[in-house]
């Protein structure tokens, strides 16, 4: 390691343990996971960004393990295997996690906070993203883009069209994968095709099914096949195509709803004036969002209340980040004039901890803080 790189990664260090000690102020108990984890929650339940970039091995025992891409997981399934599991309680951390980055180090630094058990949603919300922009501070970095969004908007929205689950399914998958929604309406719009193929059954069979079912289904067929993959293509992968033929077989999305669609996903701007157009969506359209909008605004509320200028925040019906598990708010700060780099990122992920095997649904909701971007702006704007 060159003198240069050295004096940054210490640099980044010192940071680091500064930001720790203000979340552990706010109440965050040090958590620290251990860095080899069992894959299959990562790739059941992480984005395809992060399936994409995992490090795999497998133990003598022929468990498939990876080197952990995050730390919101293997934090959350530190805390359900604990005393604590179903009780508010919440966690900050500090390590190294490992991703396949083209041109960038696989290996960095991550800290962050994840908040457990905790009923009160709104407010939980509204703290995740004032802790997030003290982190910021912290590295002297103070002009920042608040940027928006609320996957449970989005759900509701699809519950209340009343879709085909085949429809509701590919919808939620393009949202996730961060797709243009909007140029894949239009297609799904087409009608099916009429064309008959060799794998109607197969098709007919997964009709409904989610991924990881999906997956059970077709690497039994390729086991009694004598083989793990097809013209160079792996078992998930052809999953996932199956997956979307089935969808494409279960006829057009109708017109009418393709067009609430639409004006939904236009909706952007501070976060006040969209609920106005929501509001006004869902009467014109004469469907029922109210819970998920109430919500929307007690957010907003809570972030008011906690001194965050709401009219400065960027609030957009399209935003997402592009990880499965999130179920309500997802936000993003960014330095200001920079648009693809994120400095901390997070959300809500209710659904993640029965997904984890717990029994009852456990409210959730947390950051992560890039320490290496995060240190670099610092250094530039003179902390």
């Amino acid at each position: 390691m060159t003198a240069t790189a050295t004096s940054n990664a210490a640099g980044s260090a010192a940071w680091a343990d500064t930001l720790l000690l203000s979340f552990a102020q706010a109440g965050y108990v040090r958590a620290e996971p251990a860095i080899l984890q069992p894959a299959e929650p990562f790739l059941d339940l992480s984005g395809e960004d992060i399936r994409k970039s995992l490090y795999l091995t497998t133990d003598l025992s022929g468990e498939e393990l990876c080197l952990r891409p995050d730390l919101t997981i293997p934090v959350a399934r530190d805390y359900l295997a604990s005393s604590q599991a179903g009780q508010p309680a919440g966690f900050s951390y500090l390590g190294p996690v490992f991703r396949y980055r083209s041109g960038q180090a696989s290996e960095f630094l991550q800290a962050g906070i994840e908040s457990f058990g905790r009923q009160d949603r709104a407010a939980a919300d509204a703290e995740m993203l004032a802790l997030a922009l003290e982190a910021t501070g912290a590295f002297g970095v103070r002009d920042v883009e608040i940027r928006t969004g609320d996957v449970a908007l989005f759900n509701a929205l699809l519950d209340a069209l009343n879709l085909f689950p085949v429809w509701r399914r590919r919808l939620v998958k393009d949202f996730n994968r961060k797709i243009s929604l909007e140029k894949d309406l239009e297609k799904l719009a087409a009608a099916a095709t009429a064309t008959r193929s060799e794998y109607e059954g197969v098709l007919a069979a997964l009709a409904g099914s989610d991924r990881k079912a999906a997956l059970a289904f077709v690497t039994d067929l390729m086991s009694i096949a004598g083989t793990t993959n097809v013209g160079g293509r792996t078992t998930a992968e052809i999953a996932d195509r199956f997956l979307e033929q089935s969808t494409l077989k279960g006829g057009a999305l109708p017109r009418e709803a393709i067009a609430v669609l639409k004006r939904f996903l236009s909706i952007s701007g501070n976060p006040d004036d969209a609920i106005a157009e929501l509001r006004a969506l869902t009467a014109d359209a004469k469907l029922d969002l109210s819970a998920a909008i109430d919500q929307f605004e007690s957010r907003v509320g809570f972030m008011a209340a906690r001194g965050i200028d709401v009219k400065q925040t960027r609030f957009s019906t399209a935003f997402g980040r592009g990880l499965d598990y999130y179920t309500g708010f997802e936000f993003e700060l960014h330095h200001r004039g920079n648009g693809v780099e994120p400095l901390v990122a997070g959300g809500r992920y209710d659904g993640l901890m029965t997904q984890l095997g717990s029994a009852e649904p456990i409210p959730a909701v947390g950051f992560s803080v890039w320490i290496d971007a995060l240190s670099r702006i610092g250094r530039k704007v003179g902390a």
